[in-house]
């Protein structure tokens, strides 16, 4: 697999070995099925919040755009790394080239710093919509509304580009075997060829900011929002935000749970096992159930999916 360059003192890796789950043939075939089958759902589910929320001109509102965006968020999110691993699961090599484990890992973690701050200003949103409701209507307008989530993207996409520049240009000797279920750093870390301890502690700096600053964010807000809450005097106005905190917060726990695990503790020596189970969470459980119980337990949504189903039954 590895190939030397003429000039060069270390051997230059050309592709890399994603072990994924190595297993008999017939539980690799299970669990192509079972992934296959995962993926199918995880994009007809958040592809149908998507088509519902554009569609619907009642729902151009920020609440239902962060959503939209989330949605069609998760959709790239999980399309960075399931796909690949299909393909692994039915190949004898298992193999990804050099430039492509580097584009993987560069859009899985951009992708996923998006979503931390998606959530981020999910809950901002939430906290201006129950602790000001007055003032909601002048603060997140249209025009602010854009500018958070061309925000988060932007961010998002340049947070981790100088770690992964870097990262890429390290001399990478072998063995070229990565034991995991995508391009992770830790891994590339192992199998580089020198120690770049100042990388190492960029990464995991910005990947402790990047998750403790927006969980802390988040648990900030909804602090507030829990106290304004409890003040209100209607039973049936505290449940309702309750419901659209509680969807929430639950989509956080799963998300930032598994991320805190593995991006933020590297010094506890996780076995490789319980790495490829942590990242299966985060990159493709939670994406899975995101539209059940962050968007489709919402009335309005679920009132304009029917809608949508009724106009394409009287075609």
């Amino acid at each position: 697999m590895n190939t030397s360059e003429p000039d060069s003192s270390f051997p230059f890796v050309r592709e890399f070995i994603l072990l994924d789950f190595s297993c008999e043939w017939k539980i690799q075939i299970l669990l192509f099925s079972l992934f296959l089958t995962t993926y199918a759902l995880t994009i007809t589910g958040n592809g149908s919040i998507v088509c519902v929320l554009w569609c619907d001109q009642r729902l151009h509102i920020p609440m239902y755009i962060f959503l939209g965006n989330f949605s069609f968020l998760e959709i790239w999110y999980v399309s960075s790394t399931v796909p690949k691993m299909l393909v692994n699961f039915l190949s004898d090599k298992k193999t990804i080239s050099f430039v492509g484990c580097f584009f993987q890992f560069y859009f899985f973690f951009s992708l996923g710093t998006t979503e931390c701050l998606l959530l981020a200003t999910m809950a901002f949103d939430r906290y201006l919509a129950i602790c000001h409701p007055l003032h909601y209507p002048n603060i997140m307008t249209g025009h602010l509304c854009t500018k958070l989530v061309i925000i988060c993207w932007v961010c998002g996409f340049l947070w981790f580009l100088i770690p992964i520049i870097l990262i890429s240009q390290m001399p990478f000797c072998g063995p070229n075997i990565i034991d995991h279920v995508v391009c992770d750093p830790g891994p590339l870390f192992a199998l580089a060829c020198v120690s770049a301890p100042k990388t190492q502690l960029l990464c995991y700096t910005l990947s402790s900011l990047v998750i403790f600053g927006n969980f802390l964010f988040i648990l900030g807000s909804y602090t507030l929002v829990l106290l304004a809450v409890l003040r209100m005097p209607s039973a049936n106005g505290r449940r309702k935000a309750f419901s659209t905190c509680g969807s929430h917060l639950a989509v956080v726990s799963l998300f930032y749970g598994s991320l805190m695990v593995m991006y933020v503790s590297p010094g506890l020596g996780h076995s490789a096992g319980m790495q490829k189970v942590a990242t299966l969470f985060y990159a493709m459980v939670t994406p899975l159930f995101n539209p059940l119980i962050y968007s489709l337990r919402n009335k309005e949504i679920k009132a304009a999916l029917r809608k949508i189903l009724g106009s394409f039954n009287t075609i």
